[in-house]
């Protein structure tokens, strides 16, 4: 275990500590990782990423929120991560302007389930394997490092949103295996989400995740979306492993009401090829008694991770009219080949069960929060020779789908 402070202030990055410290280490480390390795002609690009820094500096501060909260403990993971135990009140979520005063709400009522699913851990995640718990009253939040602040170089780019499927529109290096379901109405979804640690290039910067989108609004400035799912992000996290992630986890507006899952911490074990598989469930759910987004995980979803509060959205207020399910990656190369950052577990979806990597059990609520099958599970890839997709339905596995791929190869040059 670690103290939570270090010289009166946090170690990280804290609004008591932006009167120096923290640009100190900013400077030092743009100098040692950026200008010292090269020439001079990088001395733009360490300025840039400066002003930016700078720039989300003061956006932190007018916003009047700090990335990292006073905990009461704190809990060394084994991957370097640490776990701050925060209280509840002072998560970071209640400094959003539209939460202030906001109250825990009672225990929201649950869907009626249909199939319940089966799952290899309700405990994955690698910081809790220790056995070591936050105290009463305060919930798990990973802390975020320096270094990761100053990698994404402004707040903007810290709550940055994954682009949605939006067919006949540029994807800004996005690609995409996913299953998509429309309708006029629909009030949640779940999944069993097979997890893999798929290789994500670094340089350019990218990532490889699997997420359920929940979906209302129109493309393009008003649109609403909750995401859920794990994200592989070496530019974020400075690592490779899998990750428990939302949208939002690094803004305001989310409440997190688990006291055992932290979002944004690693999750073990991970899938293996030809072994053994390893799966988490998720589900969203619209409360039919205060209209937030409820957010569950567990054998039975038995658990609650948190809410979205209903009145942070504009059409997700009322319903989501789609539901999609699948892998992202981004391609950020820029020399004509394609990128080997790989989807799911990095083998095409014909491979089946053990080799490629699978969504299963697949559902949605419908108006009576009724959970039923896939009414019209539609699937598609970008790019099939890099990344595929391929559905079904059985007793075992329900609606499902394999998907993936590993990017470059001889057919995806």
């Amino acid at each position: 275990m670690t103290s939570a402070y270090l010289g009166g202030c946090s170690s990280v990055y804290d609004q008591r500590c932006l009167d120096g410290k923290v640009w100190y280490i900013k400077l030092r480390w743009l100098w040692w990782e950026l200008v010292l390795p090269h020439d001079l002609g990088c001395l733009f690009t360490v300025v840039e990423t400066l002003v930016e820094g700078i720039r989300s500096t003061l956006e932190i501060s007018s916003r009047g929120f700090q990335v990292n909260k006073p905990s009461t403990k704190a809990i060394q993971s084994p991957d370097g991560d640490i776990i701050d135990c925060v209280m509840f009140h002072q998560q970071p979520a209640f400094d959003h302007p539209l939460l202030k005063g906001h109250k825990l709400l009672n225990a929201p009522k649950s869907p009626r389930e249909h199939n319940q699913t089966r799952i290899l851990s309700d405990n994955f995640q690698l910081w809790s394997l220790s056995g070591e718990t936050c105290p009463e009253g305060t919930i798990p939040i990973r802390r975020t490092k320096e270094q990761e602040i100053l990698r994404a170089s402004s707040i903007n780019k810290l709550r940055r949103k994954f682009n949605i499927i939006q067919k006949d529109t540029v994807s800004n290096g996005h690609e995409y295996a996913i299953g998509t379901v429309t309708g006029d109405a629909f009030y949640g979804a779940k999944a069993t989400i097979n997890v893999w640690a798929p290789h994500v290039e670094t340089n350019p910067p990218e990532f490889s995740l699997a997420q359920i989108w929940i979906v209302a609004g129109t493309f393009g400035t008003d649109l609403n979306s909750i995401e859920v799912g794990w994200q592989v992000y070496p530019a974020m996290y400075g690592d490779s492993q899998p990750r428990l992630f939302i949208f939002w986890t690094y803004a305001l507006g989310a409440v997190q009401t688990s006291t055992s899952l932290a979002l944004g911490a690693a999750i073990s074990p991970t899938s293996i090829y030809n072994g053994q598989q390893f799966e988490i469930n998720l589900m969203i759910s619209k409360d039919p008694t205060n209209g937030n987004w409820l957010l569950k995980f567990g054998s039975n979803f038995n658990e609650e991770i948190g809410y979205w509060p209903s009145s942070l959205f504009t059409h997700l207020n009322d319903k989501a009219t789609m539901i999609q399910f699948g892998g992202e990656i981004v391609n950020k190369k820029s020399t004509g080949s394609h990128t080997s950052t790989q989807m799911g577990s990095g083998h095409f979806a014909e491979e089946g069960f053990g080799k490629a990597s699978y969504f299963k059990n697949l559902q949605v609520m419908d108006s009576n929060r009724n959970l039923i099958s896939l009414p019209n599970l539609q699937v598609d890839a970008d790019n099939q020779n890099c990344y595929n997709i391929q559905a079904g339905t059985n007793d075992d596995m329900g609606n499902y789908f394999y998907y993936g791929g590993p990017g470059k190869n001889d057919k995806c040059p």
